[in-house]
């Protein structure tokens, strides 16, 4: 791809500029950027919270209906191609940038905040009852809403890109309903690599603070700014070297790292600590998410004064939107030659069954020892989220080991997400490019680190939550569209004839031929 011309594109311009005018206002105004932020954060909660809600609902139900429809026999390439990575590598780079720290994060800190601080009124503090509530809304969380937010980028821009051979723009993809026109081209391209760089930003910060009270609790380092800020540094220089290896190197070679690293975690967990307890609290949570997933998926509290859905459901939601067109295009780029319902079957299921045993066995762990030795690890999270996973380690065998283990995987999450969210920015702006200039590789891996700088200097946590909400409102919108265009792309593509029908036609042939 030349230089001179990606130089030129208007995505690349307009994004760029854009997001390093961010940067810039956050450094020489932080308090001033905080309130704007609040600001935009109290509007667009209060007035579109129920806009995520109703949008991930819709794209859940349109997927599963799409998965047992005769176009889920579609192939995301030519119709009788293998898929390009073995299963269990897949998975992995599924679970690699599509959770990554963000579960390492929330893992252990959002089942003891509810615990702690129950979704419900009139159900105890740190009680059993809360406990069960805990685990049942974090399996929910991070279960298949997140993922089919994921799955419906991912389909579309792989059904462009390996079936019909186009650039898995989304603007290409919305060109069914939005037009060729490039003023309107060149829009929706922009909000989605401005989304992108949001969200990736917000699960970089997360990992980053996770990262520094890691180390605080293993070597007393502190918590402090330039301590975030050196992990940022040295994340920023793995991954831009990881970056010039190329996805079938770095990114795979990461992916692989990290699955293993996160089950010899899971694993040992699973076994030092309460094993019964987490098998029961496992399928007793997996029972209680299926039994509420229409109320909770479509829960509010119009009726009375409450910030708990804001502050974690749509919040959530509002996340997984942000950084949907990242994790969508590295999600299709790693699924060729898989058909549409291995696909949708595969993303929303697979990655999201991985999450909520990952949860039922730290968190469990956690719950477990609060609820059976009183250790106090939930008001201990309620005072600093960063400590949940850590705080956890010191009831089991080597903790420090474990403790460090952690640390190195949350590192490797964090260069992995970075690695894979450079090579598709760079993509989304060099026209679609599946080898993307090395130069805006290193671009937006700047932009990226500085913006997750910025947040956590103008408002930690609160500000990574805000960027990731406000940035995801105009591409809800975009999803929406999404469900329309990839209507109209698919009736428009021949579906492969079953290898039954096939046979049972050849047999009609002969029996015709005999007739005659």
């Amino acid at each position: 791809m030349d230089r001179k011309r990606v130089l030129r594109n208007p995505v690349f311009i307009v994004s760029s500029l854009f997001l390093s005018v961010l940067v810039i206002l956050g450094a020489i105004m932080p308090e001033a950027f905080g309130e704007v932020a609040g600001m935009l954060f109290d509007f667009t909660t209060n007035n579109f919270g129920w806009f995520y809600l109703l949008a991930v609902f819709v794209i859940i139900l349109f997927l599963i209906g799409l998965a047992f429809s005769r176009y889920g026999s579609i192939r995301l390439g030519k119709d009788n191609q293998e898929p390009e990575f073995p299963f269990f590598t897949w998975i992995g780079m599924l679970f690699s940038a599509g959770f990554g720290a963000g579960l390492v994060f929330w893992g252990v800190a959002e089942p003891m905040s509810h615990f702690f601080n129950t979704p419900f009124l009139g159900i105890g503090q740190e009680t059993e009852e809360a406990a069960r509530v805990a685990m049942g809304y974090s399996f929910f969380h991070w279960g298949i809403s997140q993922w089919s937010v994921f799955a419906m980028v991912g389909l579309v821009i792989g059904f462009l890109q390996f079936k019909q051979q186009k650039d898995g723009l989304v603007s290409t993809a919305l060109e069914p309903i939005a037009g060729k026109r490039k003023g309107v081209k060149n829009t929706i391209d922009s909000f989605a690599v401005i989304s992108t760089v949001m969200g990736v930003a917000t699960s970089l910060g997360l990992g980053v603070l996770q990262m520094s009270g890691g180390l605080d609790a293993v070597f007393g380092t502190g918590n402090s700014g330039g301590i975030q800020l050196g992990i940022i540094i040295a994340v920023f220089i793995a991954y831009m070297l990881s970056s010039t290896t190329g996805l079938n190197k770095g990114i795979r070679f990461l992916s692989n790292l990290n699955l293993g690293l996160a089950l010899g975690l899971l694993l040992f967990t699973f076994f030092a600590g309460p094993t019964v307890f987490i098998l029961e609290s496992f399928t007793l949570g997996i029972g209680d998410y299926l039994n509420n997933f229409i109320s909770y998926s479509l829960r509010l509290e119009p009726y009375k004064e409450g910030n708990w859905v804001r502050d974690w459901t749509i919040f959530y939601w509002a996340w997984a939107i942000a950084w949907s067109p990242f994790v969508g295009a590295f999600v299709a780029r790693v699924s060729q030659g898989r058909t549409i319902r291995e696909y949708i079957f595969g993303v929303m299921v697979v990655p999201p069954a991985i999450a909520c045993l990952w949860i039922a066995v730290f968190g469990g762990t956690a719950l477990w020892n609060d609820l059976q030795h009183g250790t106090g690890i939930a008001s201990a999270v309620n005072e600093d989220l960063t400590q949940a996973l850590f705080l956890t380690f010191d009831h089991l065998p080597f903790s420090t080991i474990l403790s460090v283990l952690a640390i190195l995987l949350i590192f490797t999450f964090l260069v992995t997400s970075a690695d894979s969210a450079t090579y598709i920015l760079a993509s989304m702006t060099s026209f679609g490019s599946l080898n993307p200039p090395l130069f805006t590789k290193i671009i937006w891996g700047v932009l990226v680190s500085a913006i997750a700088a910025v947040l956590l200097y103008t408002g930690g946590l609160e500000a990574l939550q805000t960027a990731s909400l406000i940035s995801a409102l105009p591409f809800a919108v975009v999803l929406i569209l999404l469900i329309f265009a990839i209507v109209k792309l698919l009736q428009f593509d021949q579906i492969p004839i079953k290898k039954a029908e096939l046979r049972r036609f050849k047999r009609l042939e002969k029996e015709a031929k005999k007739d005659n």
